[in-house]
């Protein structure tokens, strides 16, 4: 079905433009991965209906993407990887900011943990995508512990649980994606930025 579907795409473009077949397969690849995202976002809403979490999956969706565009973070290396991570991460996560009941204190050790964290590494690079202007990179940081810290702030004033869960598990995910030890286990490279350089990138 989805080649079918690109397939029928591609022939669309070929026939309303004069591409090359390197660009026309980078729209292809373009394409895929757009297919890819699309359908694996319903299938994890599917399940989020079944399991009565979709308010808390579109919330954590907003208040976890406020962090990702600018602490970044990895990106698995082939697609069974992020279908594994993604669908388990957000079936699992709104499901706890639903229903548990984290202790008061761990709930904000926790979150000045993660604030600490978030300060040393965000933001996290790509091998496809490094941040190699340093004054950018420290502009993302400063943007990213901004948004933590009102987070952590709003932690400790609310008194509404799931507010609470919602922000922890927000920072959570994002530090998830940061740590060097998990890039590590995935076979990624960190810090791209420095082997760009070494190469002779831009400084």
């Amino acid at each position: 079905m989805k080649n079918k579907i690109l397939d029928t795409i591609m022939e669309k473009i070929k026939e309303a433009n004069k591409y090359d077949n390197k660009r026309l397969l980078e729209i292809r690849y373009g394409l895929e991965t757009l297919y890819l995202s699309i359908f694996k976002l319903l299938i994890i809403i599917i399940i989020s209906f079944f399991i009565h979490t979709t308010y808390y999956l579109c919330l954590l969706f907003l208040t976890y993407g406020l962090l990702r565009i600018t602490g970044f973070g990895l990106h698995t290396k082939n697609s069974l990887q992020c279908w594994i991570f993604s669908i388990t991460i957000f079936s699992l996560f709104p499901f706890l900011i639903k229903e548990l009941n984290i202790n008061t204190i761990f709930l904000y050790l926790g979150s000045i943990i993660l604030f600490v964290l978030i300060i040393l590494y965000a933001p996290a690079d790509t091998e496809k995508r490094p941040l190699i202007n340093k004054k950018k990179r420290l502009i993302y940081k400063i943007i990213t512990s901004i948004i933590t810290s009102i987070y952590v702030l709003i932690m400790f004033i609310t008194k509404n649980i799931i507010i609470k869960n919602l922000l922890f598990f927000s920072i959570l995910l994002e530090v998830i994606l940061i740590l060097p030890i998990n890039y590590k286990l995935l076979g990624l490279k960190y810090n791209n930025y420095i082997t760009y350089k070494k190469k002779g990138g831009i400084k």
